[in-house]
């Protein structure tokens, strides 16, 4: 095996607390479904382990390790915060790490009923979260920028889902309309203003794998391994991907600071994020590797209420 295909079992997860942090080996151990770049284990229960798995290098959880703690006291909602590193050793040569775990069920596996309370709860959040970032703040090279430099992988999306994926079940003709309908949400995107302030602390990946859900409304955001400094449409795309019908206009009531054309950059950036769901939606259908099934029909309620706007 390679690296990135080291098998990752709760008995490896024990053995590595035993070796540098044998006060938690003899929590309980459960594995957490989902994940990516890195893998989750539930420890105890207040506290998780995150494995590097996937990911190539370890600067997404060596950015979690610097930032969160700065971040998360300022921040109203629960977030996952470093309490131990684990290094990495001849047993996992990878970086893992102890983190707090936020109780809650991820949004793609449930749904928000309190439509109103949530957009309150993920303004407040926002706000908190979107001041202006230090100078030593990450960056992403494909993310954080003007949604016209991100055309190609909007047109691969599109491509990738139209027409069947956008108009499941429906004739041809509404398919192309559809399609039609998506391209001009990112066109206009795409002709709005560059945001002139100065990069803010950005979530990066807000979508419903990444929030989690109790009672009917929002309790936390969680993995934080994409953070980085930018335009803030970015997270501001969230009133649409994670709202229910209706919030969106509530939300950017709360939050306050969004401006007619940062709103129309959020638009465009959900209806990519929703094609991204859905793509992942139909890998996950099709039983491919990394595909995630539950997101399909996050993607398509999102687009539909990207194209309800």
């Amino acid at each position: 095996m390679t690296d990135s295909e080291i098998e990752i079992t709760a008995d490896l997860v024990r053995e590595l607390l035993q070796e540098q942090h044998p006060d938690l080996a003899g929590l309980a151990i459960r594995e957490v479904a989902g994940g990516w770049g890195n893998q989750m284990w539930r420890l105890g229960d207040e506290l998780a382990v995150r494995m590097q798995r996937m990911a190539p290098t370890p600067e997404l959880q060596l950015k979690e390790r610097r930032w969160l703690p700065v971040l998360a006291p300022r921040l109203p909602l629960p977030v996952p915060t470093p309490v131990r590193i684990g290094e990495p050793s001849a047993r996992f040569p990878k970086h893992w790490t102890v983190m707090t775990w936020v109780h809650g069920e991820p949004l793609d596996y449930t749904s928000i009923s309190r439509g109103d309370h949530a957009a309150d709860t993920l303004a407040g959040f926002l706000r908190a979260l979107h001041v202006e970032a230090p100078a030593e703040a990450p960056t992403m090279s494909d993310r954080g920028a003007h949604p016209k430099k991100c055309t190609d992988g909007f047109e691969k999306f599109l491509q990738g889902v139209a027409p069947g994926g956008i108009a499941a079940d429906v004739r041809a003709v509404r398919a192309v309309r559809a399609v039609r309908a998506v391209r001009a949400v990112w066109d206009d995107a795409v002709a709005a203003p560059e945001w002139e302030g100065p990069p803010v602390w950005l979530h990066g990946d807000l979508h419903p794998a990444n929030v989690v859900v109790s009672d009917g409304t929002l309790s936390g955001v969680i993995d934080f391994d994409a953070m980085f400094a930018g335009d803030p449409a970015w997270d501001l795309a969230a009133a649409w991907v994670l709202l229910p019908s209706g919030a969106a206009s509530r939300f950017f009531d709360v939050y306050a600071h969004a401006d007619e054309t940062t709103i129309r950059r959020a638009r465009g950036l959900a209806a990519m994020k929703s094609l991204f769901l859905i793509l992942m939606g139909q890998a996950g259908d099709r039983g491919l590797p990394g595909g995630k099934p539950t997101w399909g029909p996050a993607g398509r309620a999102a687009l539909d209420r990207v194209l309800a706007a």
